[in-house]
């Protein structure tokens, strides 16, 4: 998947300005960057949900505008930063929803072993309101690992987008999300995570792409992008990097003195 000049704008201000960004097959990408950085904006560019300004988002070889939705949701799953559910489906249902309208012997086993991925066997049952939030996100992560797999089936690896999907989750079921994403892309799928948990983003990405003001600020690994003078440039923090390896963490304790972007406070 590809991404060539895109540019997104609400009125005079640019959300992504002229992005341009490539992933690879079997590749695993965090997005990463301050509270408007244009993350998710980038993430519902890749996904269709929005179309850019300017610029064209390429799936496969072929610009995203030309596959109908039905298609395009056999070559790409999105799970979303908020979902909300109106109607008593139950945790079954919703993962069932994965599949679309596709009724196969597979099926049973597929929506069994996703379950158990995310640690839900034993709700399957549970009407999801009645779960907790970070239930429910797992839930609808489950959902999403379906319509990968059946996708998956037709076409070949697609394209898993993640808008936090560890939000909500305590430490054992974030990891767990990390333990399916690679997985995922050891089979050749595409995984590409908006995160703002960068301890996460380095466990869990070999590339961080770092997003500032709807540019790209920074492309590479965790150990050329996770650094002391990225995160004074992009999130105004200082001395915050250890190195432990086999990734950079961040341990925030002080305040850039100029403030985020360079910009001194007052």
């Amino acid at each position: 998947m590809s991404a060539a000049s895109i540019t997104v704008a609400i009125g005079s201000k640019r959300l992504l300005d002229d992005v341009s960004i490539a992933f690879a097959a079997g590749e695993v990408v965090a997005v990463v960057g301050p509270n408007g950085a244009g993350k998710s904006t980038l993430l519902r560019v890749l996904s269709g949900e929005i179309t850019p300004r300017a610029g064209v988002v390429e799936l496969k070889g072929h610009p995203l505008a030309s596959y109908n939705a039905r298609t395009l949701a056999w070559h790409r799953a999105v799970l979303s930063q908020s979902i909300s559910v109106a109607f008593p489906f139950t945790v079954a249902e919703i993962v069932r929803m994965g599949a679309g309208d596709a009724r196969d012997r597979h099926l049973d086993a597929i929506v069994e072993q996703t379950l158990a991925q995310t640690d839900l066997l034993g709700f399957q049952e549970r009407v999801l309101t009645t779960l907790s939030g970070g239930e429910q996100q797992r839930a609808h992560f489950a959902r999403v690992l379906v319509q990968l797999a059946y996708g998956e089936a037709r076409y070949g690896p697609g394209i898993l987008l993640l808008d936090e999907p560890t939000a909500s989750l305590d430490l054992r079921h974030q990891l767990d999300v990390v333990a399916a994403a690679k997985s995922c892309a050891g089979r050749g799928v595409t995984v590409v995570a908006v995160l703002h948990d960068l301890n996460l983003a380095a466990l869990l990405a070999g590339r961080i792409v770092v997003l500032d003001r709807g540019r790209i600020d920074a492309d590479g690994s965790p150990a050329d992008t996770i650094t002391d003078a990225t995160l004074a440039r992009v999130f105004g923090i200082t001395d915050a990097v250890g190195r432990v390896p086999p990734a950079p963490f961040v341990l925030p304790h002080a305040a850039s003195r100029t403030g985020q972007n360079g910009v001194l406070p007052g």
